[in-house]
């Protein structure tokens, strides 16, 4: 089989397994082993994607990858004229690797214009409070609670959190935004949001942005219900959820996310995933990631 249908067949499987993986609930039980299936999932999409109009057009040179593109390199000769549909590939190939670079490099300095504001924001208006120590109090009369994630992330709390949550609620509401700071979850949600950025109206895209986004609070609940308990967290979640205040831009908040279907998990009790099963979906996606990073590799 050739790198070119190598390529196009795991680009097809990947697109194929969107939809069934956004639906999956066993990703539920293991939240760290979905987020990195997902990740792989989409790295070897897009390698694949602009892999493959690469591939078409080495293939003018010579069958074998490698040889094709030393001769490439080396302005040698053709083994046949290009077609349109050949430079059409690869125009579409070099727009879309711009594309993408282009959007997660906006959606990175943008992210970060608005948390430097933020921060400058904070420092004028926010208070501490010895109820939460390490963490920024707004006052505000909403029950609002986010975290502002980077290398000097700050949890930040709004004085109605304070009004309306008791100790453990409070204690699982601070564990579960430290959670994010502390794993770097904006990083992992970054690729998708430059995804979506780009394909705004694309539903796969929306889908899979979707179901990260739960992961990562599905993962920051493990941490907090590790340090409090399900039951403290659940009932915190079920008191943010009644107006699901939004959190500011470039902030990661408690109510991202289904929050029924994060509620829904917290009052069943779900057993992670056995590790044998974890390793066969790892696997799976490290065979999917090697087939376009093999010939890269090349």
């Amino acid at each position: 089989m050739s790198a070119t249908l190598h390529l196009v067949v795991t680009l097809v499987l990947c697109t194929a397994l969107v939809s069934p993986l956004a639906r999956a609930r066993w990703v539920w039980r293991s939240p760290r082993v979905g987020i990195l299936l997902w990740q792989m999932l989409a790295l070897t999409w897009v390698l694949c994607a602009v892999g493959s109009a690469f591939a078409v057009w080495l293939s003018l040179y010579d069958p074998n990858l490698p040889t094709a593109l030393g001769r490439w390199l080396d302005g040698g000769q053709r083994r046949a004229e290009p077609t349109v549909g050949h430079v059409v590939l690869l125009s579409f190939g070099v727009a879309l690797a711009v594309a993408l670079t282009a959007a997660l490099a906006g959606s990175w300095v943008g992210v970060l214009r608005v948390r430097r504001r933020h921060r400058n924001m904070l420092t004028l208006v926010a208070r501490e409070d010895d109820a939460v120590p390490g963490v920024l109090v707004l006052d505000h009369p909403l029950t609002v609670a986010y975290c502002l994630p980077g290398l000097r992330a700050r949890v930040v709390l709004s004085s109605g959190a304070l009004e309306t949550l008791g100790e453990r609620e409070l204690a699982a509401v601070v564990a579960h935004e430290r959670a994010h700071a502390r794993e770097r979850h904006d990083l992992v949600l970054l690729p998708f949001a430059a995804l979506r950025r780009l394909f705004p109206k694309d539903q796969m895209v929306t889908a899979a942005a979707e179901a990260v986004a739960l992961l990562v609070e599905m993962r920051a609940d493990e941490h907090a219900c590790r340090t409090v308990g399900a039951g403290s967290l659940a009932t915190a979640l079920h008191r943010f959820s009644v107006l699901e205040v939004p959190p500011p831009r470039g902030a990661i908040g408690m109510v991202d996310g289904a929050v029924a279907a994060r509620l829904s998990r917290l009052t069943r009790t779900a057993t992670p995933l056995p590790l044998w099963a974890c390793g066969l979906v790892m696997a799976i996606g490290m065979v999917l990631l090697s087939i376009p990073l093999s010939f890269l590799a090349l």
